[in-house]
């Protein structure tokens, strides 16, 4: 049996040969996935978490565990082996069900889908960019808990990365944030094998990655040969012992290593060997069989040796644990408590109401409703993609989260609104902080397959995006959003909350911080919006946690049109309904600041909202994409549906019939209309 380079036993060789046969088997089996870069791996992987990463397969939820990112997610087949052959809870039929329908290897890996996996990966970069997050973390975690003597927050963070990786722009956004931040418990080993999948990397690329990471202020390593395990295993405790720097381990491998015919091709990388190039294969490693999915005893044994000193390693951080509790037991309890992510009793009695608050921008009542809640939650922490001071994010008193002050509060994200959503997302899978990170709505699209990936992981990480509509005025069209709402409310599982006042932006902040399934995000004004009178006799801003209600009935004694209106706009129904009654018209004004939460209420309730048999008006200063649900066919959606322009937010209303007197005219027309078909 041929020997790996630096091997010094043959089962180490059968360890590592047995990866590549079950990504060979699995892809053929499922006849779709990606099996060379999984063979490439192998001789790292088994390195890595055999040797040098702190782990415990019995409880992959340790809370001080090492975490490993496999970034290049294609290569799920490297992960899933590595899970099994460690003992994690994956079985080898699991590994056979591979790609399939509820299997628990999915084609890329999945977080909360199979344990062991940290965070959902597939889209190139955004692995990565979580690790910079989950460093931050750790990091920021150790100066708040750590005491002398008292090492409880005390892991390392992993991932791998292919060249896809590299070529994406969050990779270079998120780099360079750890190289800021001095991230010294941060390895990156970027697999160099210089294959894509139309062909050779120089085909689109010629970049020096080492001097690219070197000016970013990484500590950089070359490993020239993939199979070397001494070299290896000498680039991983090199990455260890850095402890100022972020490390990047260039790991030059052969794509599908072990391959006779097809080893260092394009044609590995995401498609079947064949059954022949497989038995070829299985040949000339020296595998002991040619049955697919074939794992020797002996391999699995290997694989497994570690299992008891890795659960002694758990159990000694949790004696060292129980003496730190002993020492300071108010700390350790709330250690625990942020571990688990719970709040902080009484938090919700922190923030302000703001019913008596002065006629001023969403954005400012929510930067007060922040501070509040940063007061009374201790691990929240975040900030802006350098827009703290319009987006109201900054926490008073915080201090800046910077390399030589780690337990700073404010995250200066820099003009990196990808990184920063990826970032947040890294923060909120380690665990014992609460993010949030702000920027102007119109930048969500430069975040958005962050977004994506939050809401598809079920992640409580907020978004506060200011300058929500033309209502930002003089900057003009190319920082004005129109479509972003319709297209953040399209992605399934993130909460939209788009609150019209003062009392309204302090209940959003509290959906927010409640929902600790998936991500939120509150749409906030730049320009002011009308004070709206809530006293004893009107409805409560708490509705908002129904996504809509009634904030006023008709003031006459029937209801001939519903007006639906969100955010700044429902100043403008409310307005619109004044007018509307000066012709004995009655109109009910309907705030729907949360279409998700609206449309999780009981369709009686909905009903009795819209109320079913008279018509209905939607006003929202963005697309009118998707009011047609709430209107109905036979209603009236005012919005804008093109792009806005430079002028005084005022001018830019009035230009775009965003006006009371525009969405009067539209249900005069509309009833008269009506009584004419009739």
């Amino acid at each position: 049996m041929p020997l790996v380079a630096g091997t010094s036993t043959a089962i180490e060789q059968l360890a590592i040969d047995t990866i590549k046969v079950l990504a060979m088997d699995a892809v053929q089996e499922a006849n779709s996935g990606h099996p060379g870069t999984p063979m490439a791996l192998a001789p790292v992987g088994y390195l890595l978490w055999t040797q040098h990463l702190r782990h415990n397969p019995r409880d992959p939820g340790w809370v001080d565990r090492d975490r490993f990112v496999l970034s290049a997610g294609h290569a799920s087949m490297l992960i899933y082996s590595l899970l099994y052959l460690t003992g994690y809870d994956l079985s080898l039929e699991d590994i056979r069900q591979f790609r399939q329908w509820g299997s628990r290897t999915p084609g890329h890996p999945e977080y909360g889908h199979t344990p062991g996996v940290e965070t959902t990966t597939g889209p190139l970069g955004q692995g990565v960019a979580n690790t910079v997050g989950m460093a931050l973390a750790e990091r920021w975690l150790a100066k708040r808990y750590n005491r002398h003597g008292h090492q409880v927050v005390d892991h390392r963070t992993w991932a791998i990365c292919s060249d896809g990786d590299l070529m994406e722009g969050i990779s270079h956004e998120a780099a360079e944030i750890a190289g800021h931040q001095k991230l010294g418990k941060l390895t990156w080993i970027f697999d160099d094998n210089r294959i894509t999948i139309e062909g050779a990397t120089d085909l689109a690329t010629a970049t020096d990655q080492r001097r690219r990471f070197e000016g970013y202020g990484w500590h950089t390593l070359t490993v020239h040969d993939g199979t070397d395990l001494d070299a290896i295993d000498a680039a991983l405790a090199a990455a260890q012992a850095e402890t100022e720097r972020p490390t990047l381990i260039v790991l030059r491998t052969t794509i599908a290593e072990g391959s006779p015919n097809m080893a260092g091709t394009a044609d590995t990388h995401g498609a079947p060997l064949g059954t022949a190039e497989i038995e070829a294969t299985k040949l000339n490693i020296g595998y002991p069989s040619l049955e697919p999915f074939h794992v020797e005893p002996a391999a699995v044994e290997h694989w497994r040796r570690g299992a008891g000193a890795w659960a002694e390693t758990q159990q000694a951080w949790e004696r060292r644990f129980e003496a730190y509790r002993a020492d300071h037991p108010e700390l350790a309890a709330d250690f625990e408590a942020a571990a688990e992510g719970e709040l902080p009793a009484g938090w919700e009695d922190s923030l302000p109401d703001l019913a008596e608050a002065p006629a001023t921008a969403t954005r400012n009542h929510s930067g007060k409703v922040l501070q509040g809640a940063a007061r009374a939650i201790p691990t929240m922490l975040g900030g802006s993609a350098d827009l703290g001071g319009s987006n109201k994010t900054d926490i008073a008193g915080g201090g800046d989260l910077l390399a030589d002050n780690p337990g700073g509060r404010i995250i200066h994200f820099g003009v990196r609104e990808h990184a920063m959503g990826a970032l947040m997302n890294g923060m909120a899978l380690h665990g014992g902080v609460h993010p949030f990170g702000g920027t102007f709505l119109i930048f969500s699209d430069y975040m958005r397959p962050a977004i994506r990936l939050a809401a598809l992981m079920g992640l409580p990480v907020i978004y506060v995006f200011t300058h929500d509509s033309i209502g930002l005025g003089e900057d003009g069209p190319t920082h004005q959003p129109v479509e972003q709402l319709a297209a953040l409310r399209a992605i399934p599982g993130l909460l939209d909350l788009r609150p019209g006042d003062g009392p309204e932006t302090a209940e959003a902040w509290r959906a927010a911080l409640r929902h600790r399934t998936g991500p939120s995000f509150l749409a906030l004004t730049r320009q002011t919006v009308p004070w709206i009178d809530r006293g004893p006799e009107n409805p409560s801003a708490h509705s908002l946690h129904r996504g809509g209600y009634v904030l006023r009935e008709s003031p006459t004694d029937r209801t001939d049109a519903v007006i639906i209106a969100s955010g700044s706009e429902v100043g403008v129904a409310m307005a619109a309904r004044e007018t509307l009654s000066e012709d004995g018209i009655g109109a009910r004004v309907v705030s729907m600041p949360s279409w998700r939460l609206f449309s999780a209420q009981p369709a009686e309730y909905r009903e009795d909202v819209l109320s079913r048999a008279v018509l209905k008006v939607s006003v929202e200063a963005g697309s009118t994409m998707g009011w047609g649900r709430w209107v109905g066919n036979d209603g009236i959606s005012i919005g804008i549906d093109r792009f806005g322009a430079s002028a005084p937010w005022q001018e830019m209303y009035g230009q775009y019939g965003i006006t009371a007197a525009a969405v009067r005219d539209a249900v005069r027309a509309a009833l008269a209309n009506a009584q004419t078909r009739t």
